[in-house]
């Protein structure tokens, strides 16, 4: 393998990338493989969407970059009028940036000026879950809580109260999943007493867990109970939706799962879909104006707004409701998640199986009665990936407690996919399991 002068996380290597098509990406040799992760949960409509492609084109041709403080551009204009007719009501302004960590940092920033454009500036403490991932930037990691992410940085920015997310399908109690989804909410309550509620800004959650936990989906009743909390004390309900978000659950936004209005929206992933760096912040009308009053939102990004990115954006938005994709997405994911309760079956250490859409996931256990996690010195999570790859699928993992055990295994391939290659998957899914088995001495059933 040729000699690479980049690095990320690891020294790991993958093949060269040759070129990708649907849900389908080839490496150089030739070798086909299914994009079941949608790569980072970000190809929502799939690859080389020709209708992107063009959009793209024809806006190159026009300008690729016009800063914000020197001209408006008509491309970030039209998206910026769909995204607010697509959001919430009272989300009519719109904030572009370029990935998610920048829309979360815009979030709390946006939130802290208000508070302090209105006499509050006590208020500064923003509640999030553990775990979460709000993304690697000092402020969004402050929210974050991932063990091995936040511990070498944790001198460097505040520590940040947290109450736990609501994993209700590790808990051995006799409560109805009503019951469940209003004990983790009112742990947010509990929280803001005790933290003093003079001092908390905002709440921040993902409507359907990432990465730290797994596609988690709450009770439905945890949902209105957190709204009317964050309500009660007067604080910001804001939605991490840049996984969620674009059409990933089935919706434009998961929070319309519960009908809740958020007060403040990050989003992005599945926003620019793979296809430039884009993401958005919404907030409601007041919230907005009152910053704005004070002198100005004292915060921004060199490429907000670009004019490429905004076409694509924009196309993106226009493919998903044309080809009417949520629609699929909440029919080929009910297939996906009924195909991995099959597996269940037939595995028992598949300990659970959720999502929402096509943000789905599986997590392994020792043991399904105790959901005590797999041994973490055998690094599951990161076998069963190579195991899935080396067979054609890529598939996405994270450890489902708090970043340092258990092994969750993220299938969200775009929302284009068929009933077909959603079989394709769970075939894959099935073969890798069996070496799984086989490696490990896992227990299979016939």
């Amino acid at each position: 393998m040729q000699k690479s002068h980049l690095f990320y996380q690891t020294r790991t290597r993958r093949p060269l990338l040759d070129r990708a098509e649907g849900i389908y990406m080839w490496d150089v040799n030739g070798r086909r493989y299914i994009d079941g992760s949608s790569g980072a949960m970000v190809s929502n409509i799939g690859h080389s969407n020709p209708n992107v492609l063009a959009a793209m084109k024809a806006q190159m041709e026009k300008s690729t970059f016009g800063y914000r403080l020197h001209f408006e551009n008509e491309p970030a204009e039209m998206l910026a009028a769909r995204v607010a007719e697509l959001s919430p009501e009272d989300h009519n302004k719109v904030f572009f940036v370029s990935g998610g960590s920048e829309a979360v940092e815009s979030a709390i920033k946006l939130a802290r000026q208000y508070a302090v454009a209105n006499n509050q500036s006590e208020r500064w403490k923003i509640i999030s879950r553990s775990p979460s991932y709000h993304g690697s930037t000092m402020g969004a990691l402050s929210l974050t809580s991932y063990e091995p992410l936040n511990a070498p940085f944790e001198p460097l920015y505040p520590d940040m109260p947290k109450i736990p997310a609501p994993t209700c399908y590790l808990d051995r109690d006799n409560l109805s999943d009503h019951d469940k989804g209003l004990k983790y909410a009112d742990l947010l309550r509990d929280k803001i007493i005790e933290s003093g509620p003079e001092t908390i800004l905002a709440f921040i959650m993902e409507p359907v867990g990432g990465a730290s936990t797994g596609a988690l989906v709450a009770p439905d009743s945890y949902y209105q109970r957190i709204r009317d909390i964050c309500d009660e004390f007067g604080i910001f309900l804001i939605y991490d939706e840049v996984m969620t978000g674009v059409g990933r659950t089935g919706k434009f936004l998961a929070a319309e799962h519960w009908n809740i209005n958020p007060d403040i929206i990050a989003t992005s992933k599945g926003f620019g879909a793979g296809y430039v760096p884009l993401g958005a912040m919404t907030a409601r009308d007041y919230i907005v104006d009152a910053v704005l009053d004070s002198g100005g939102f004292q915060h921004g990004y060199t490429y907000a707004g670009n004019p490429i990115a905004c076409a694509a954006g924009l196309a993106v938005i226009n493919e998903i409701y044309q080809k009417d994709m949520m629609t699929n997405t909440m029919h080929v994911g009910a297939k996906l998640i009924a195909g991995l309760n099959d597996l269940k079956r037939y595995y028992p250490f598949i300990g659970d199986v959720r999502g929402k859409g096509l943000l789905t996931a599986f997590e392994l256990v020792s043991d399904p009665e105790t959901m005590e996690p797999l041994p973490a010195d055998l690094s599951i999570y990161n076998r069963l990936v190579d195991i899935a790859y080396d067979k054609g699928l890529i598939i996405y993992s994270r450890r489902t407690r708090n970043g340092t055990h258990g092994d969750h295994f993220l299938v969200c391939p775009p929302m284009i996919i068929t009933e077909e290659q959603i079989n394709d998957i769970l075939d894959i899914i099935n073969a890798s399991l069996d070496v799984l088995v086989h490696e490990f001495s896992l227990p299979k059933d016939s």
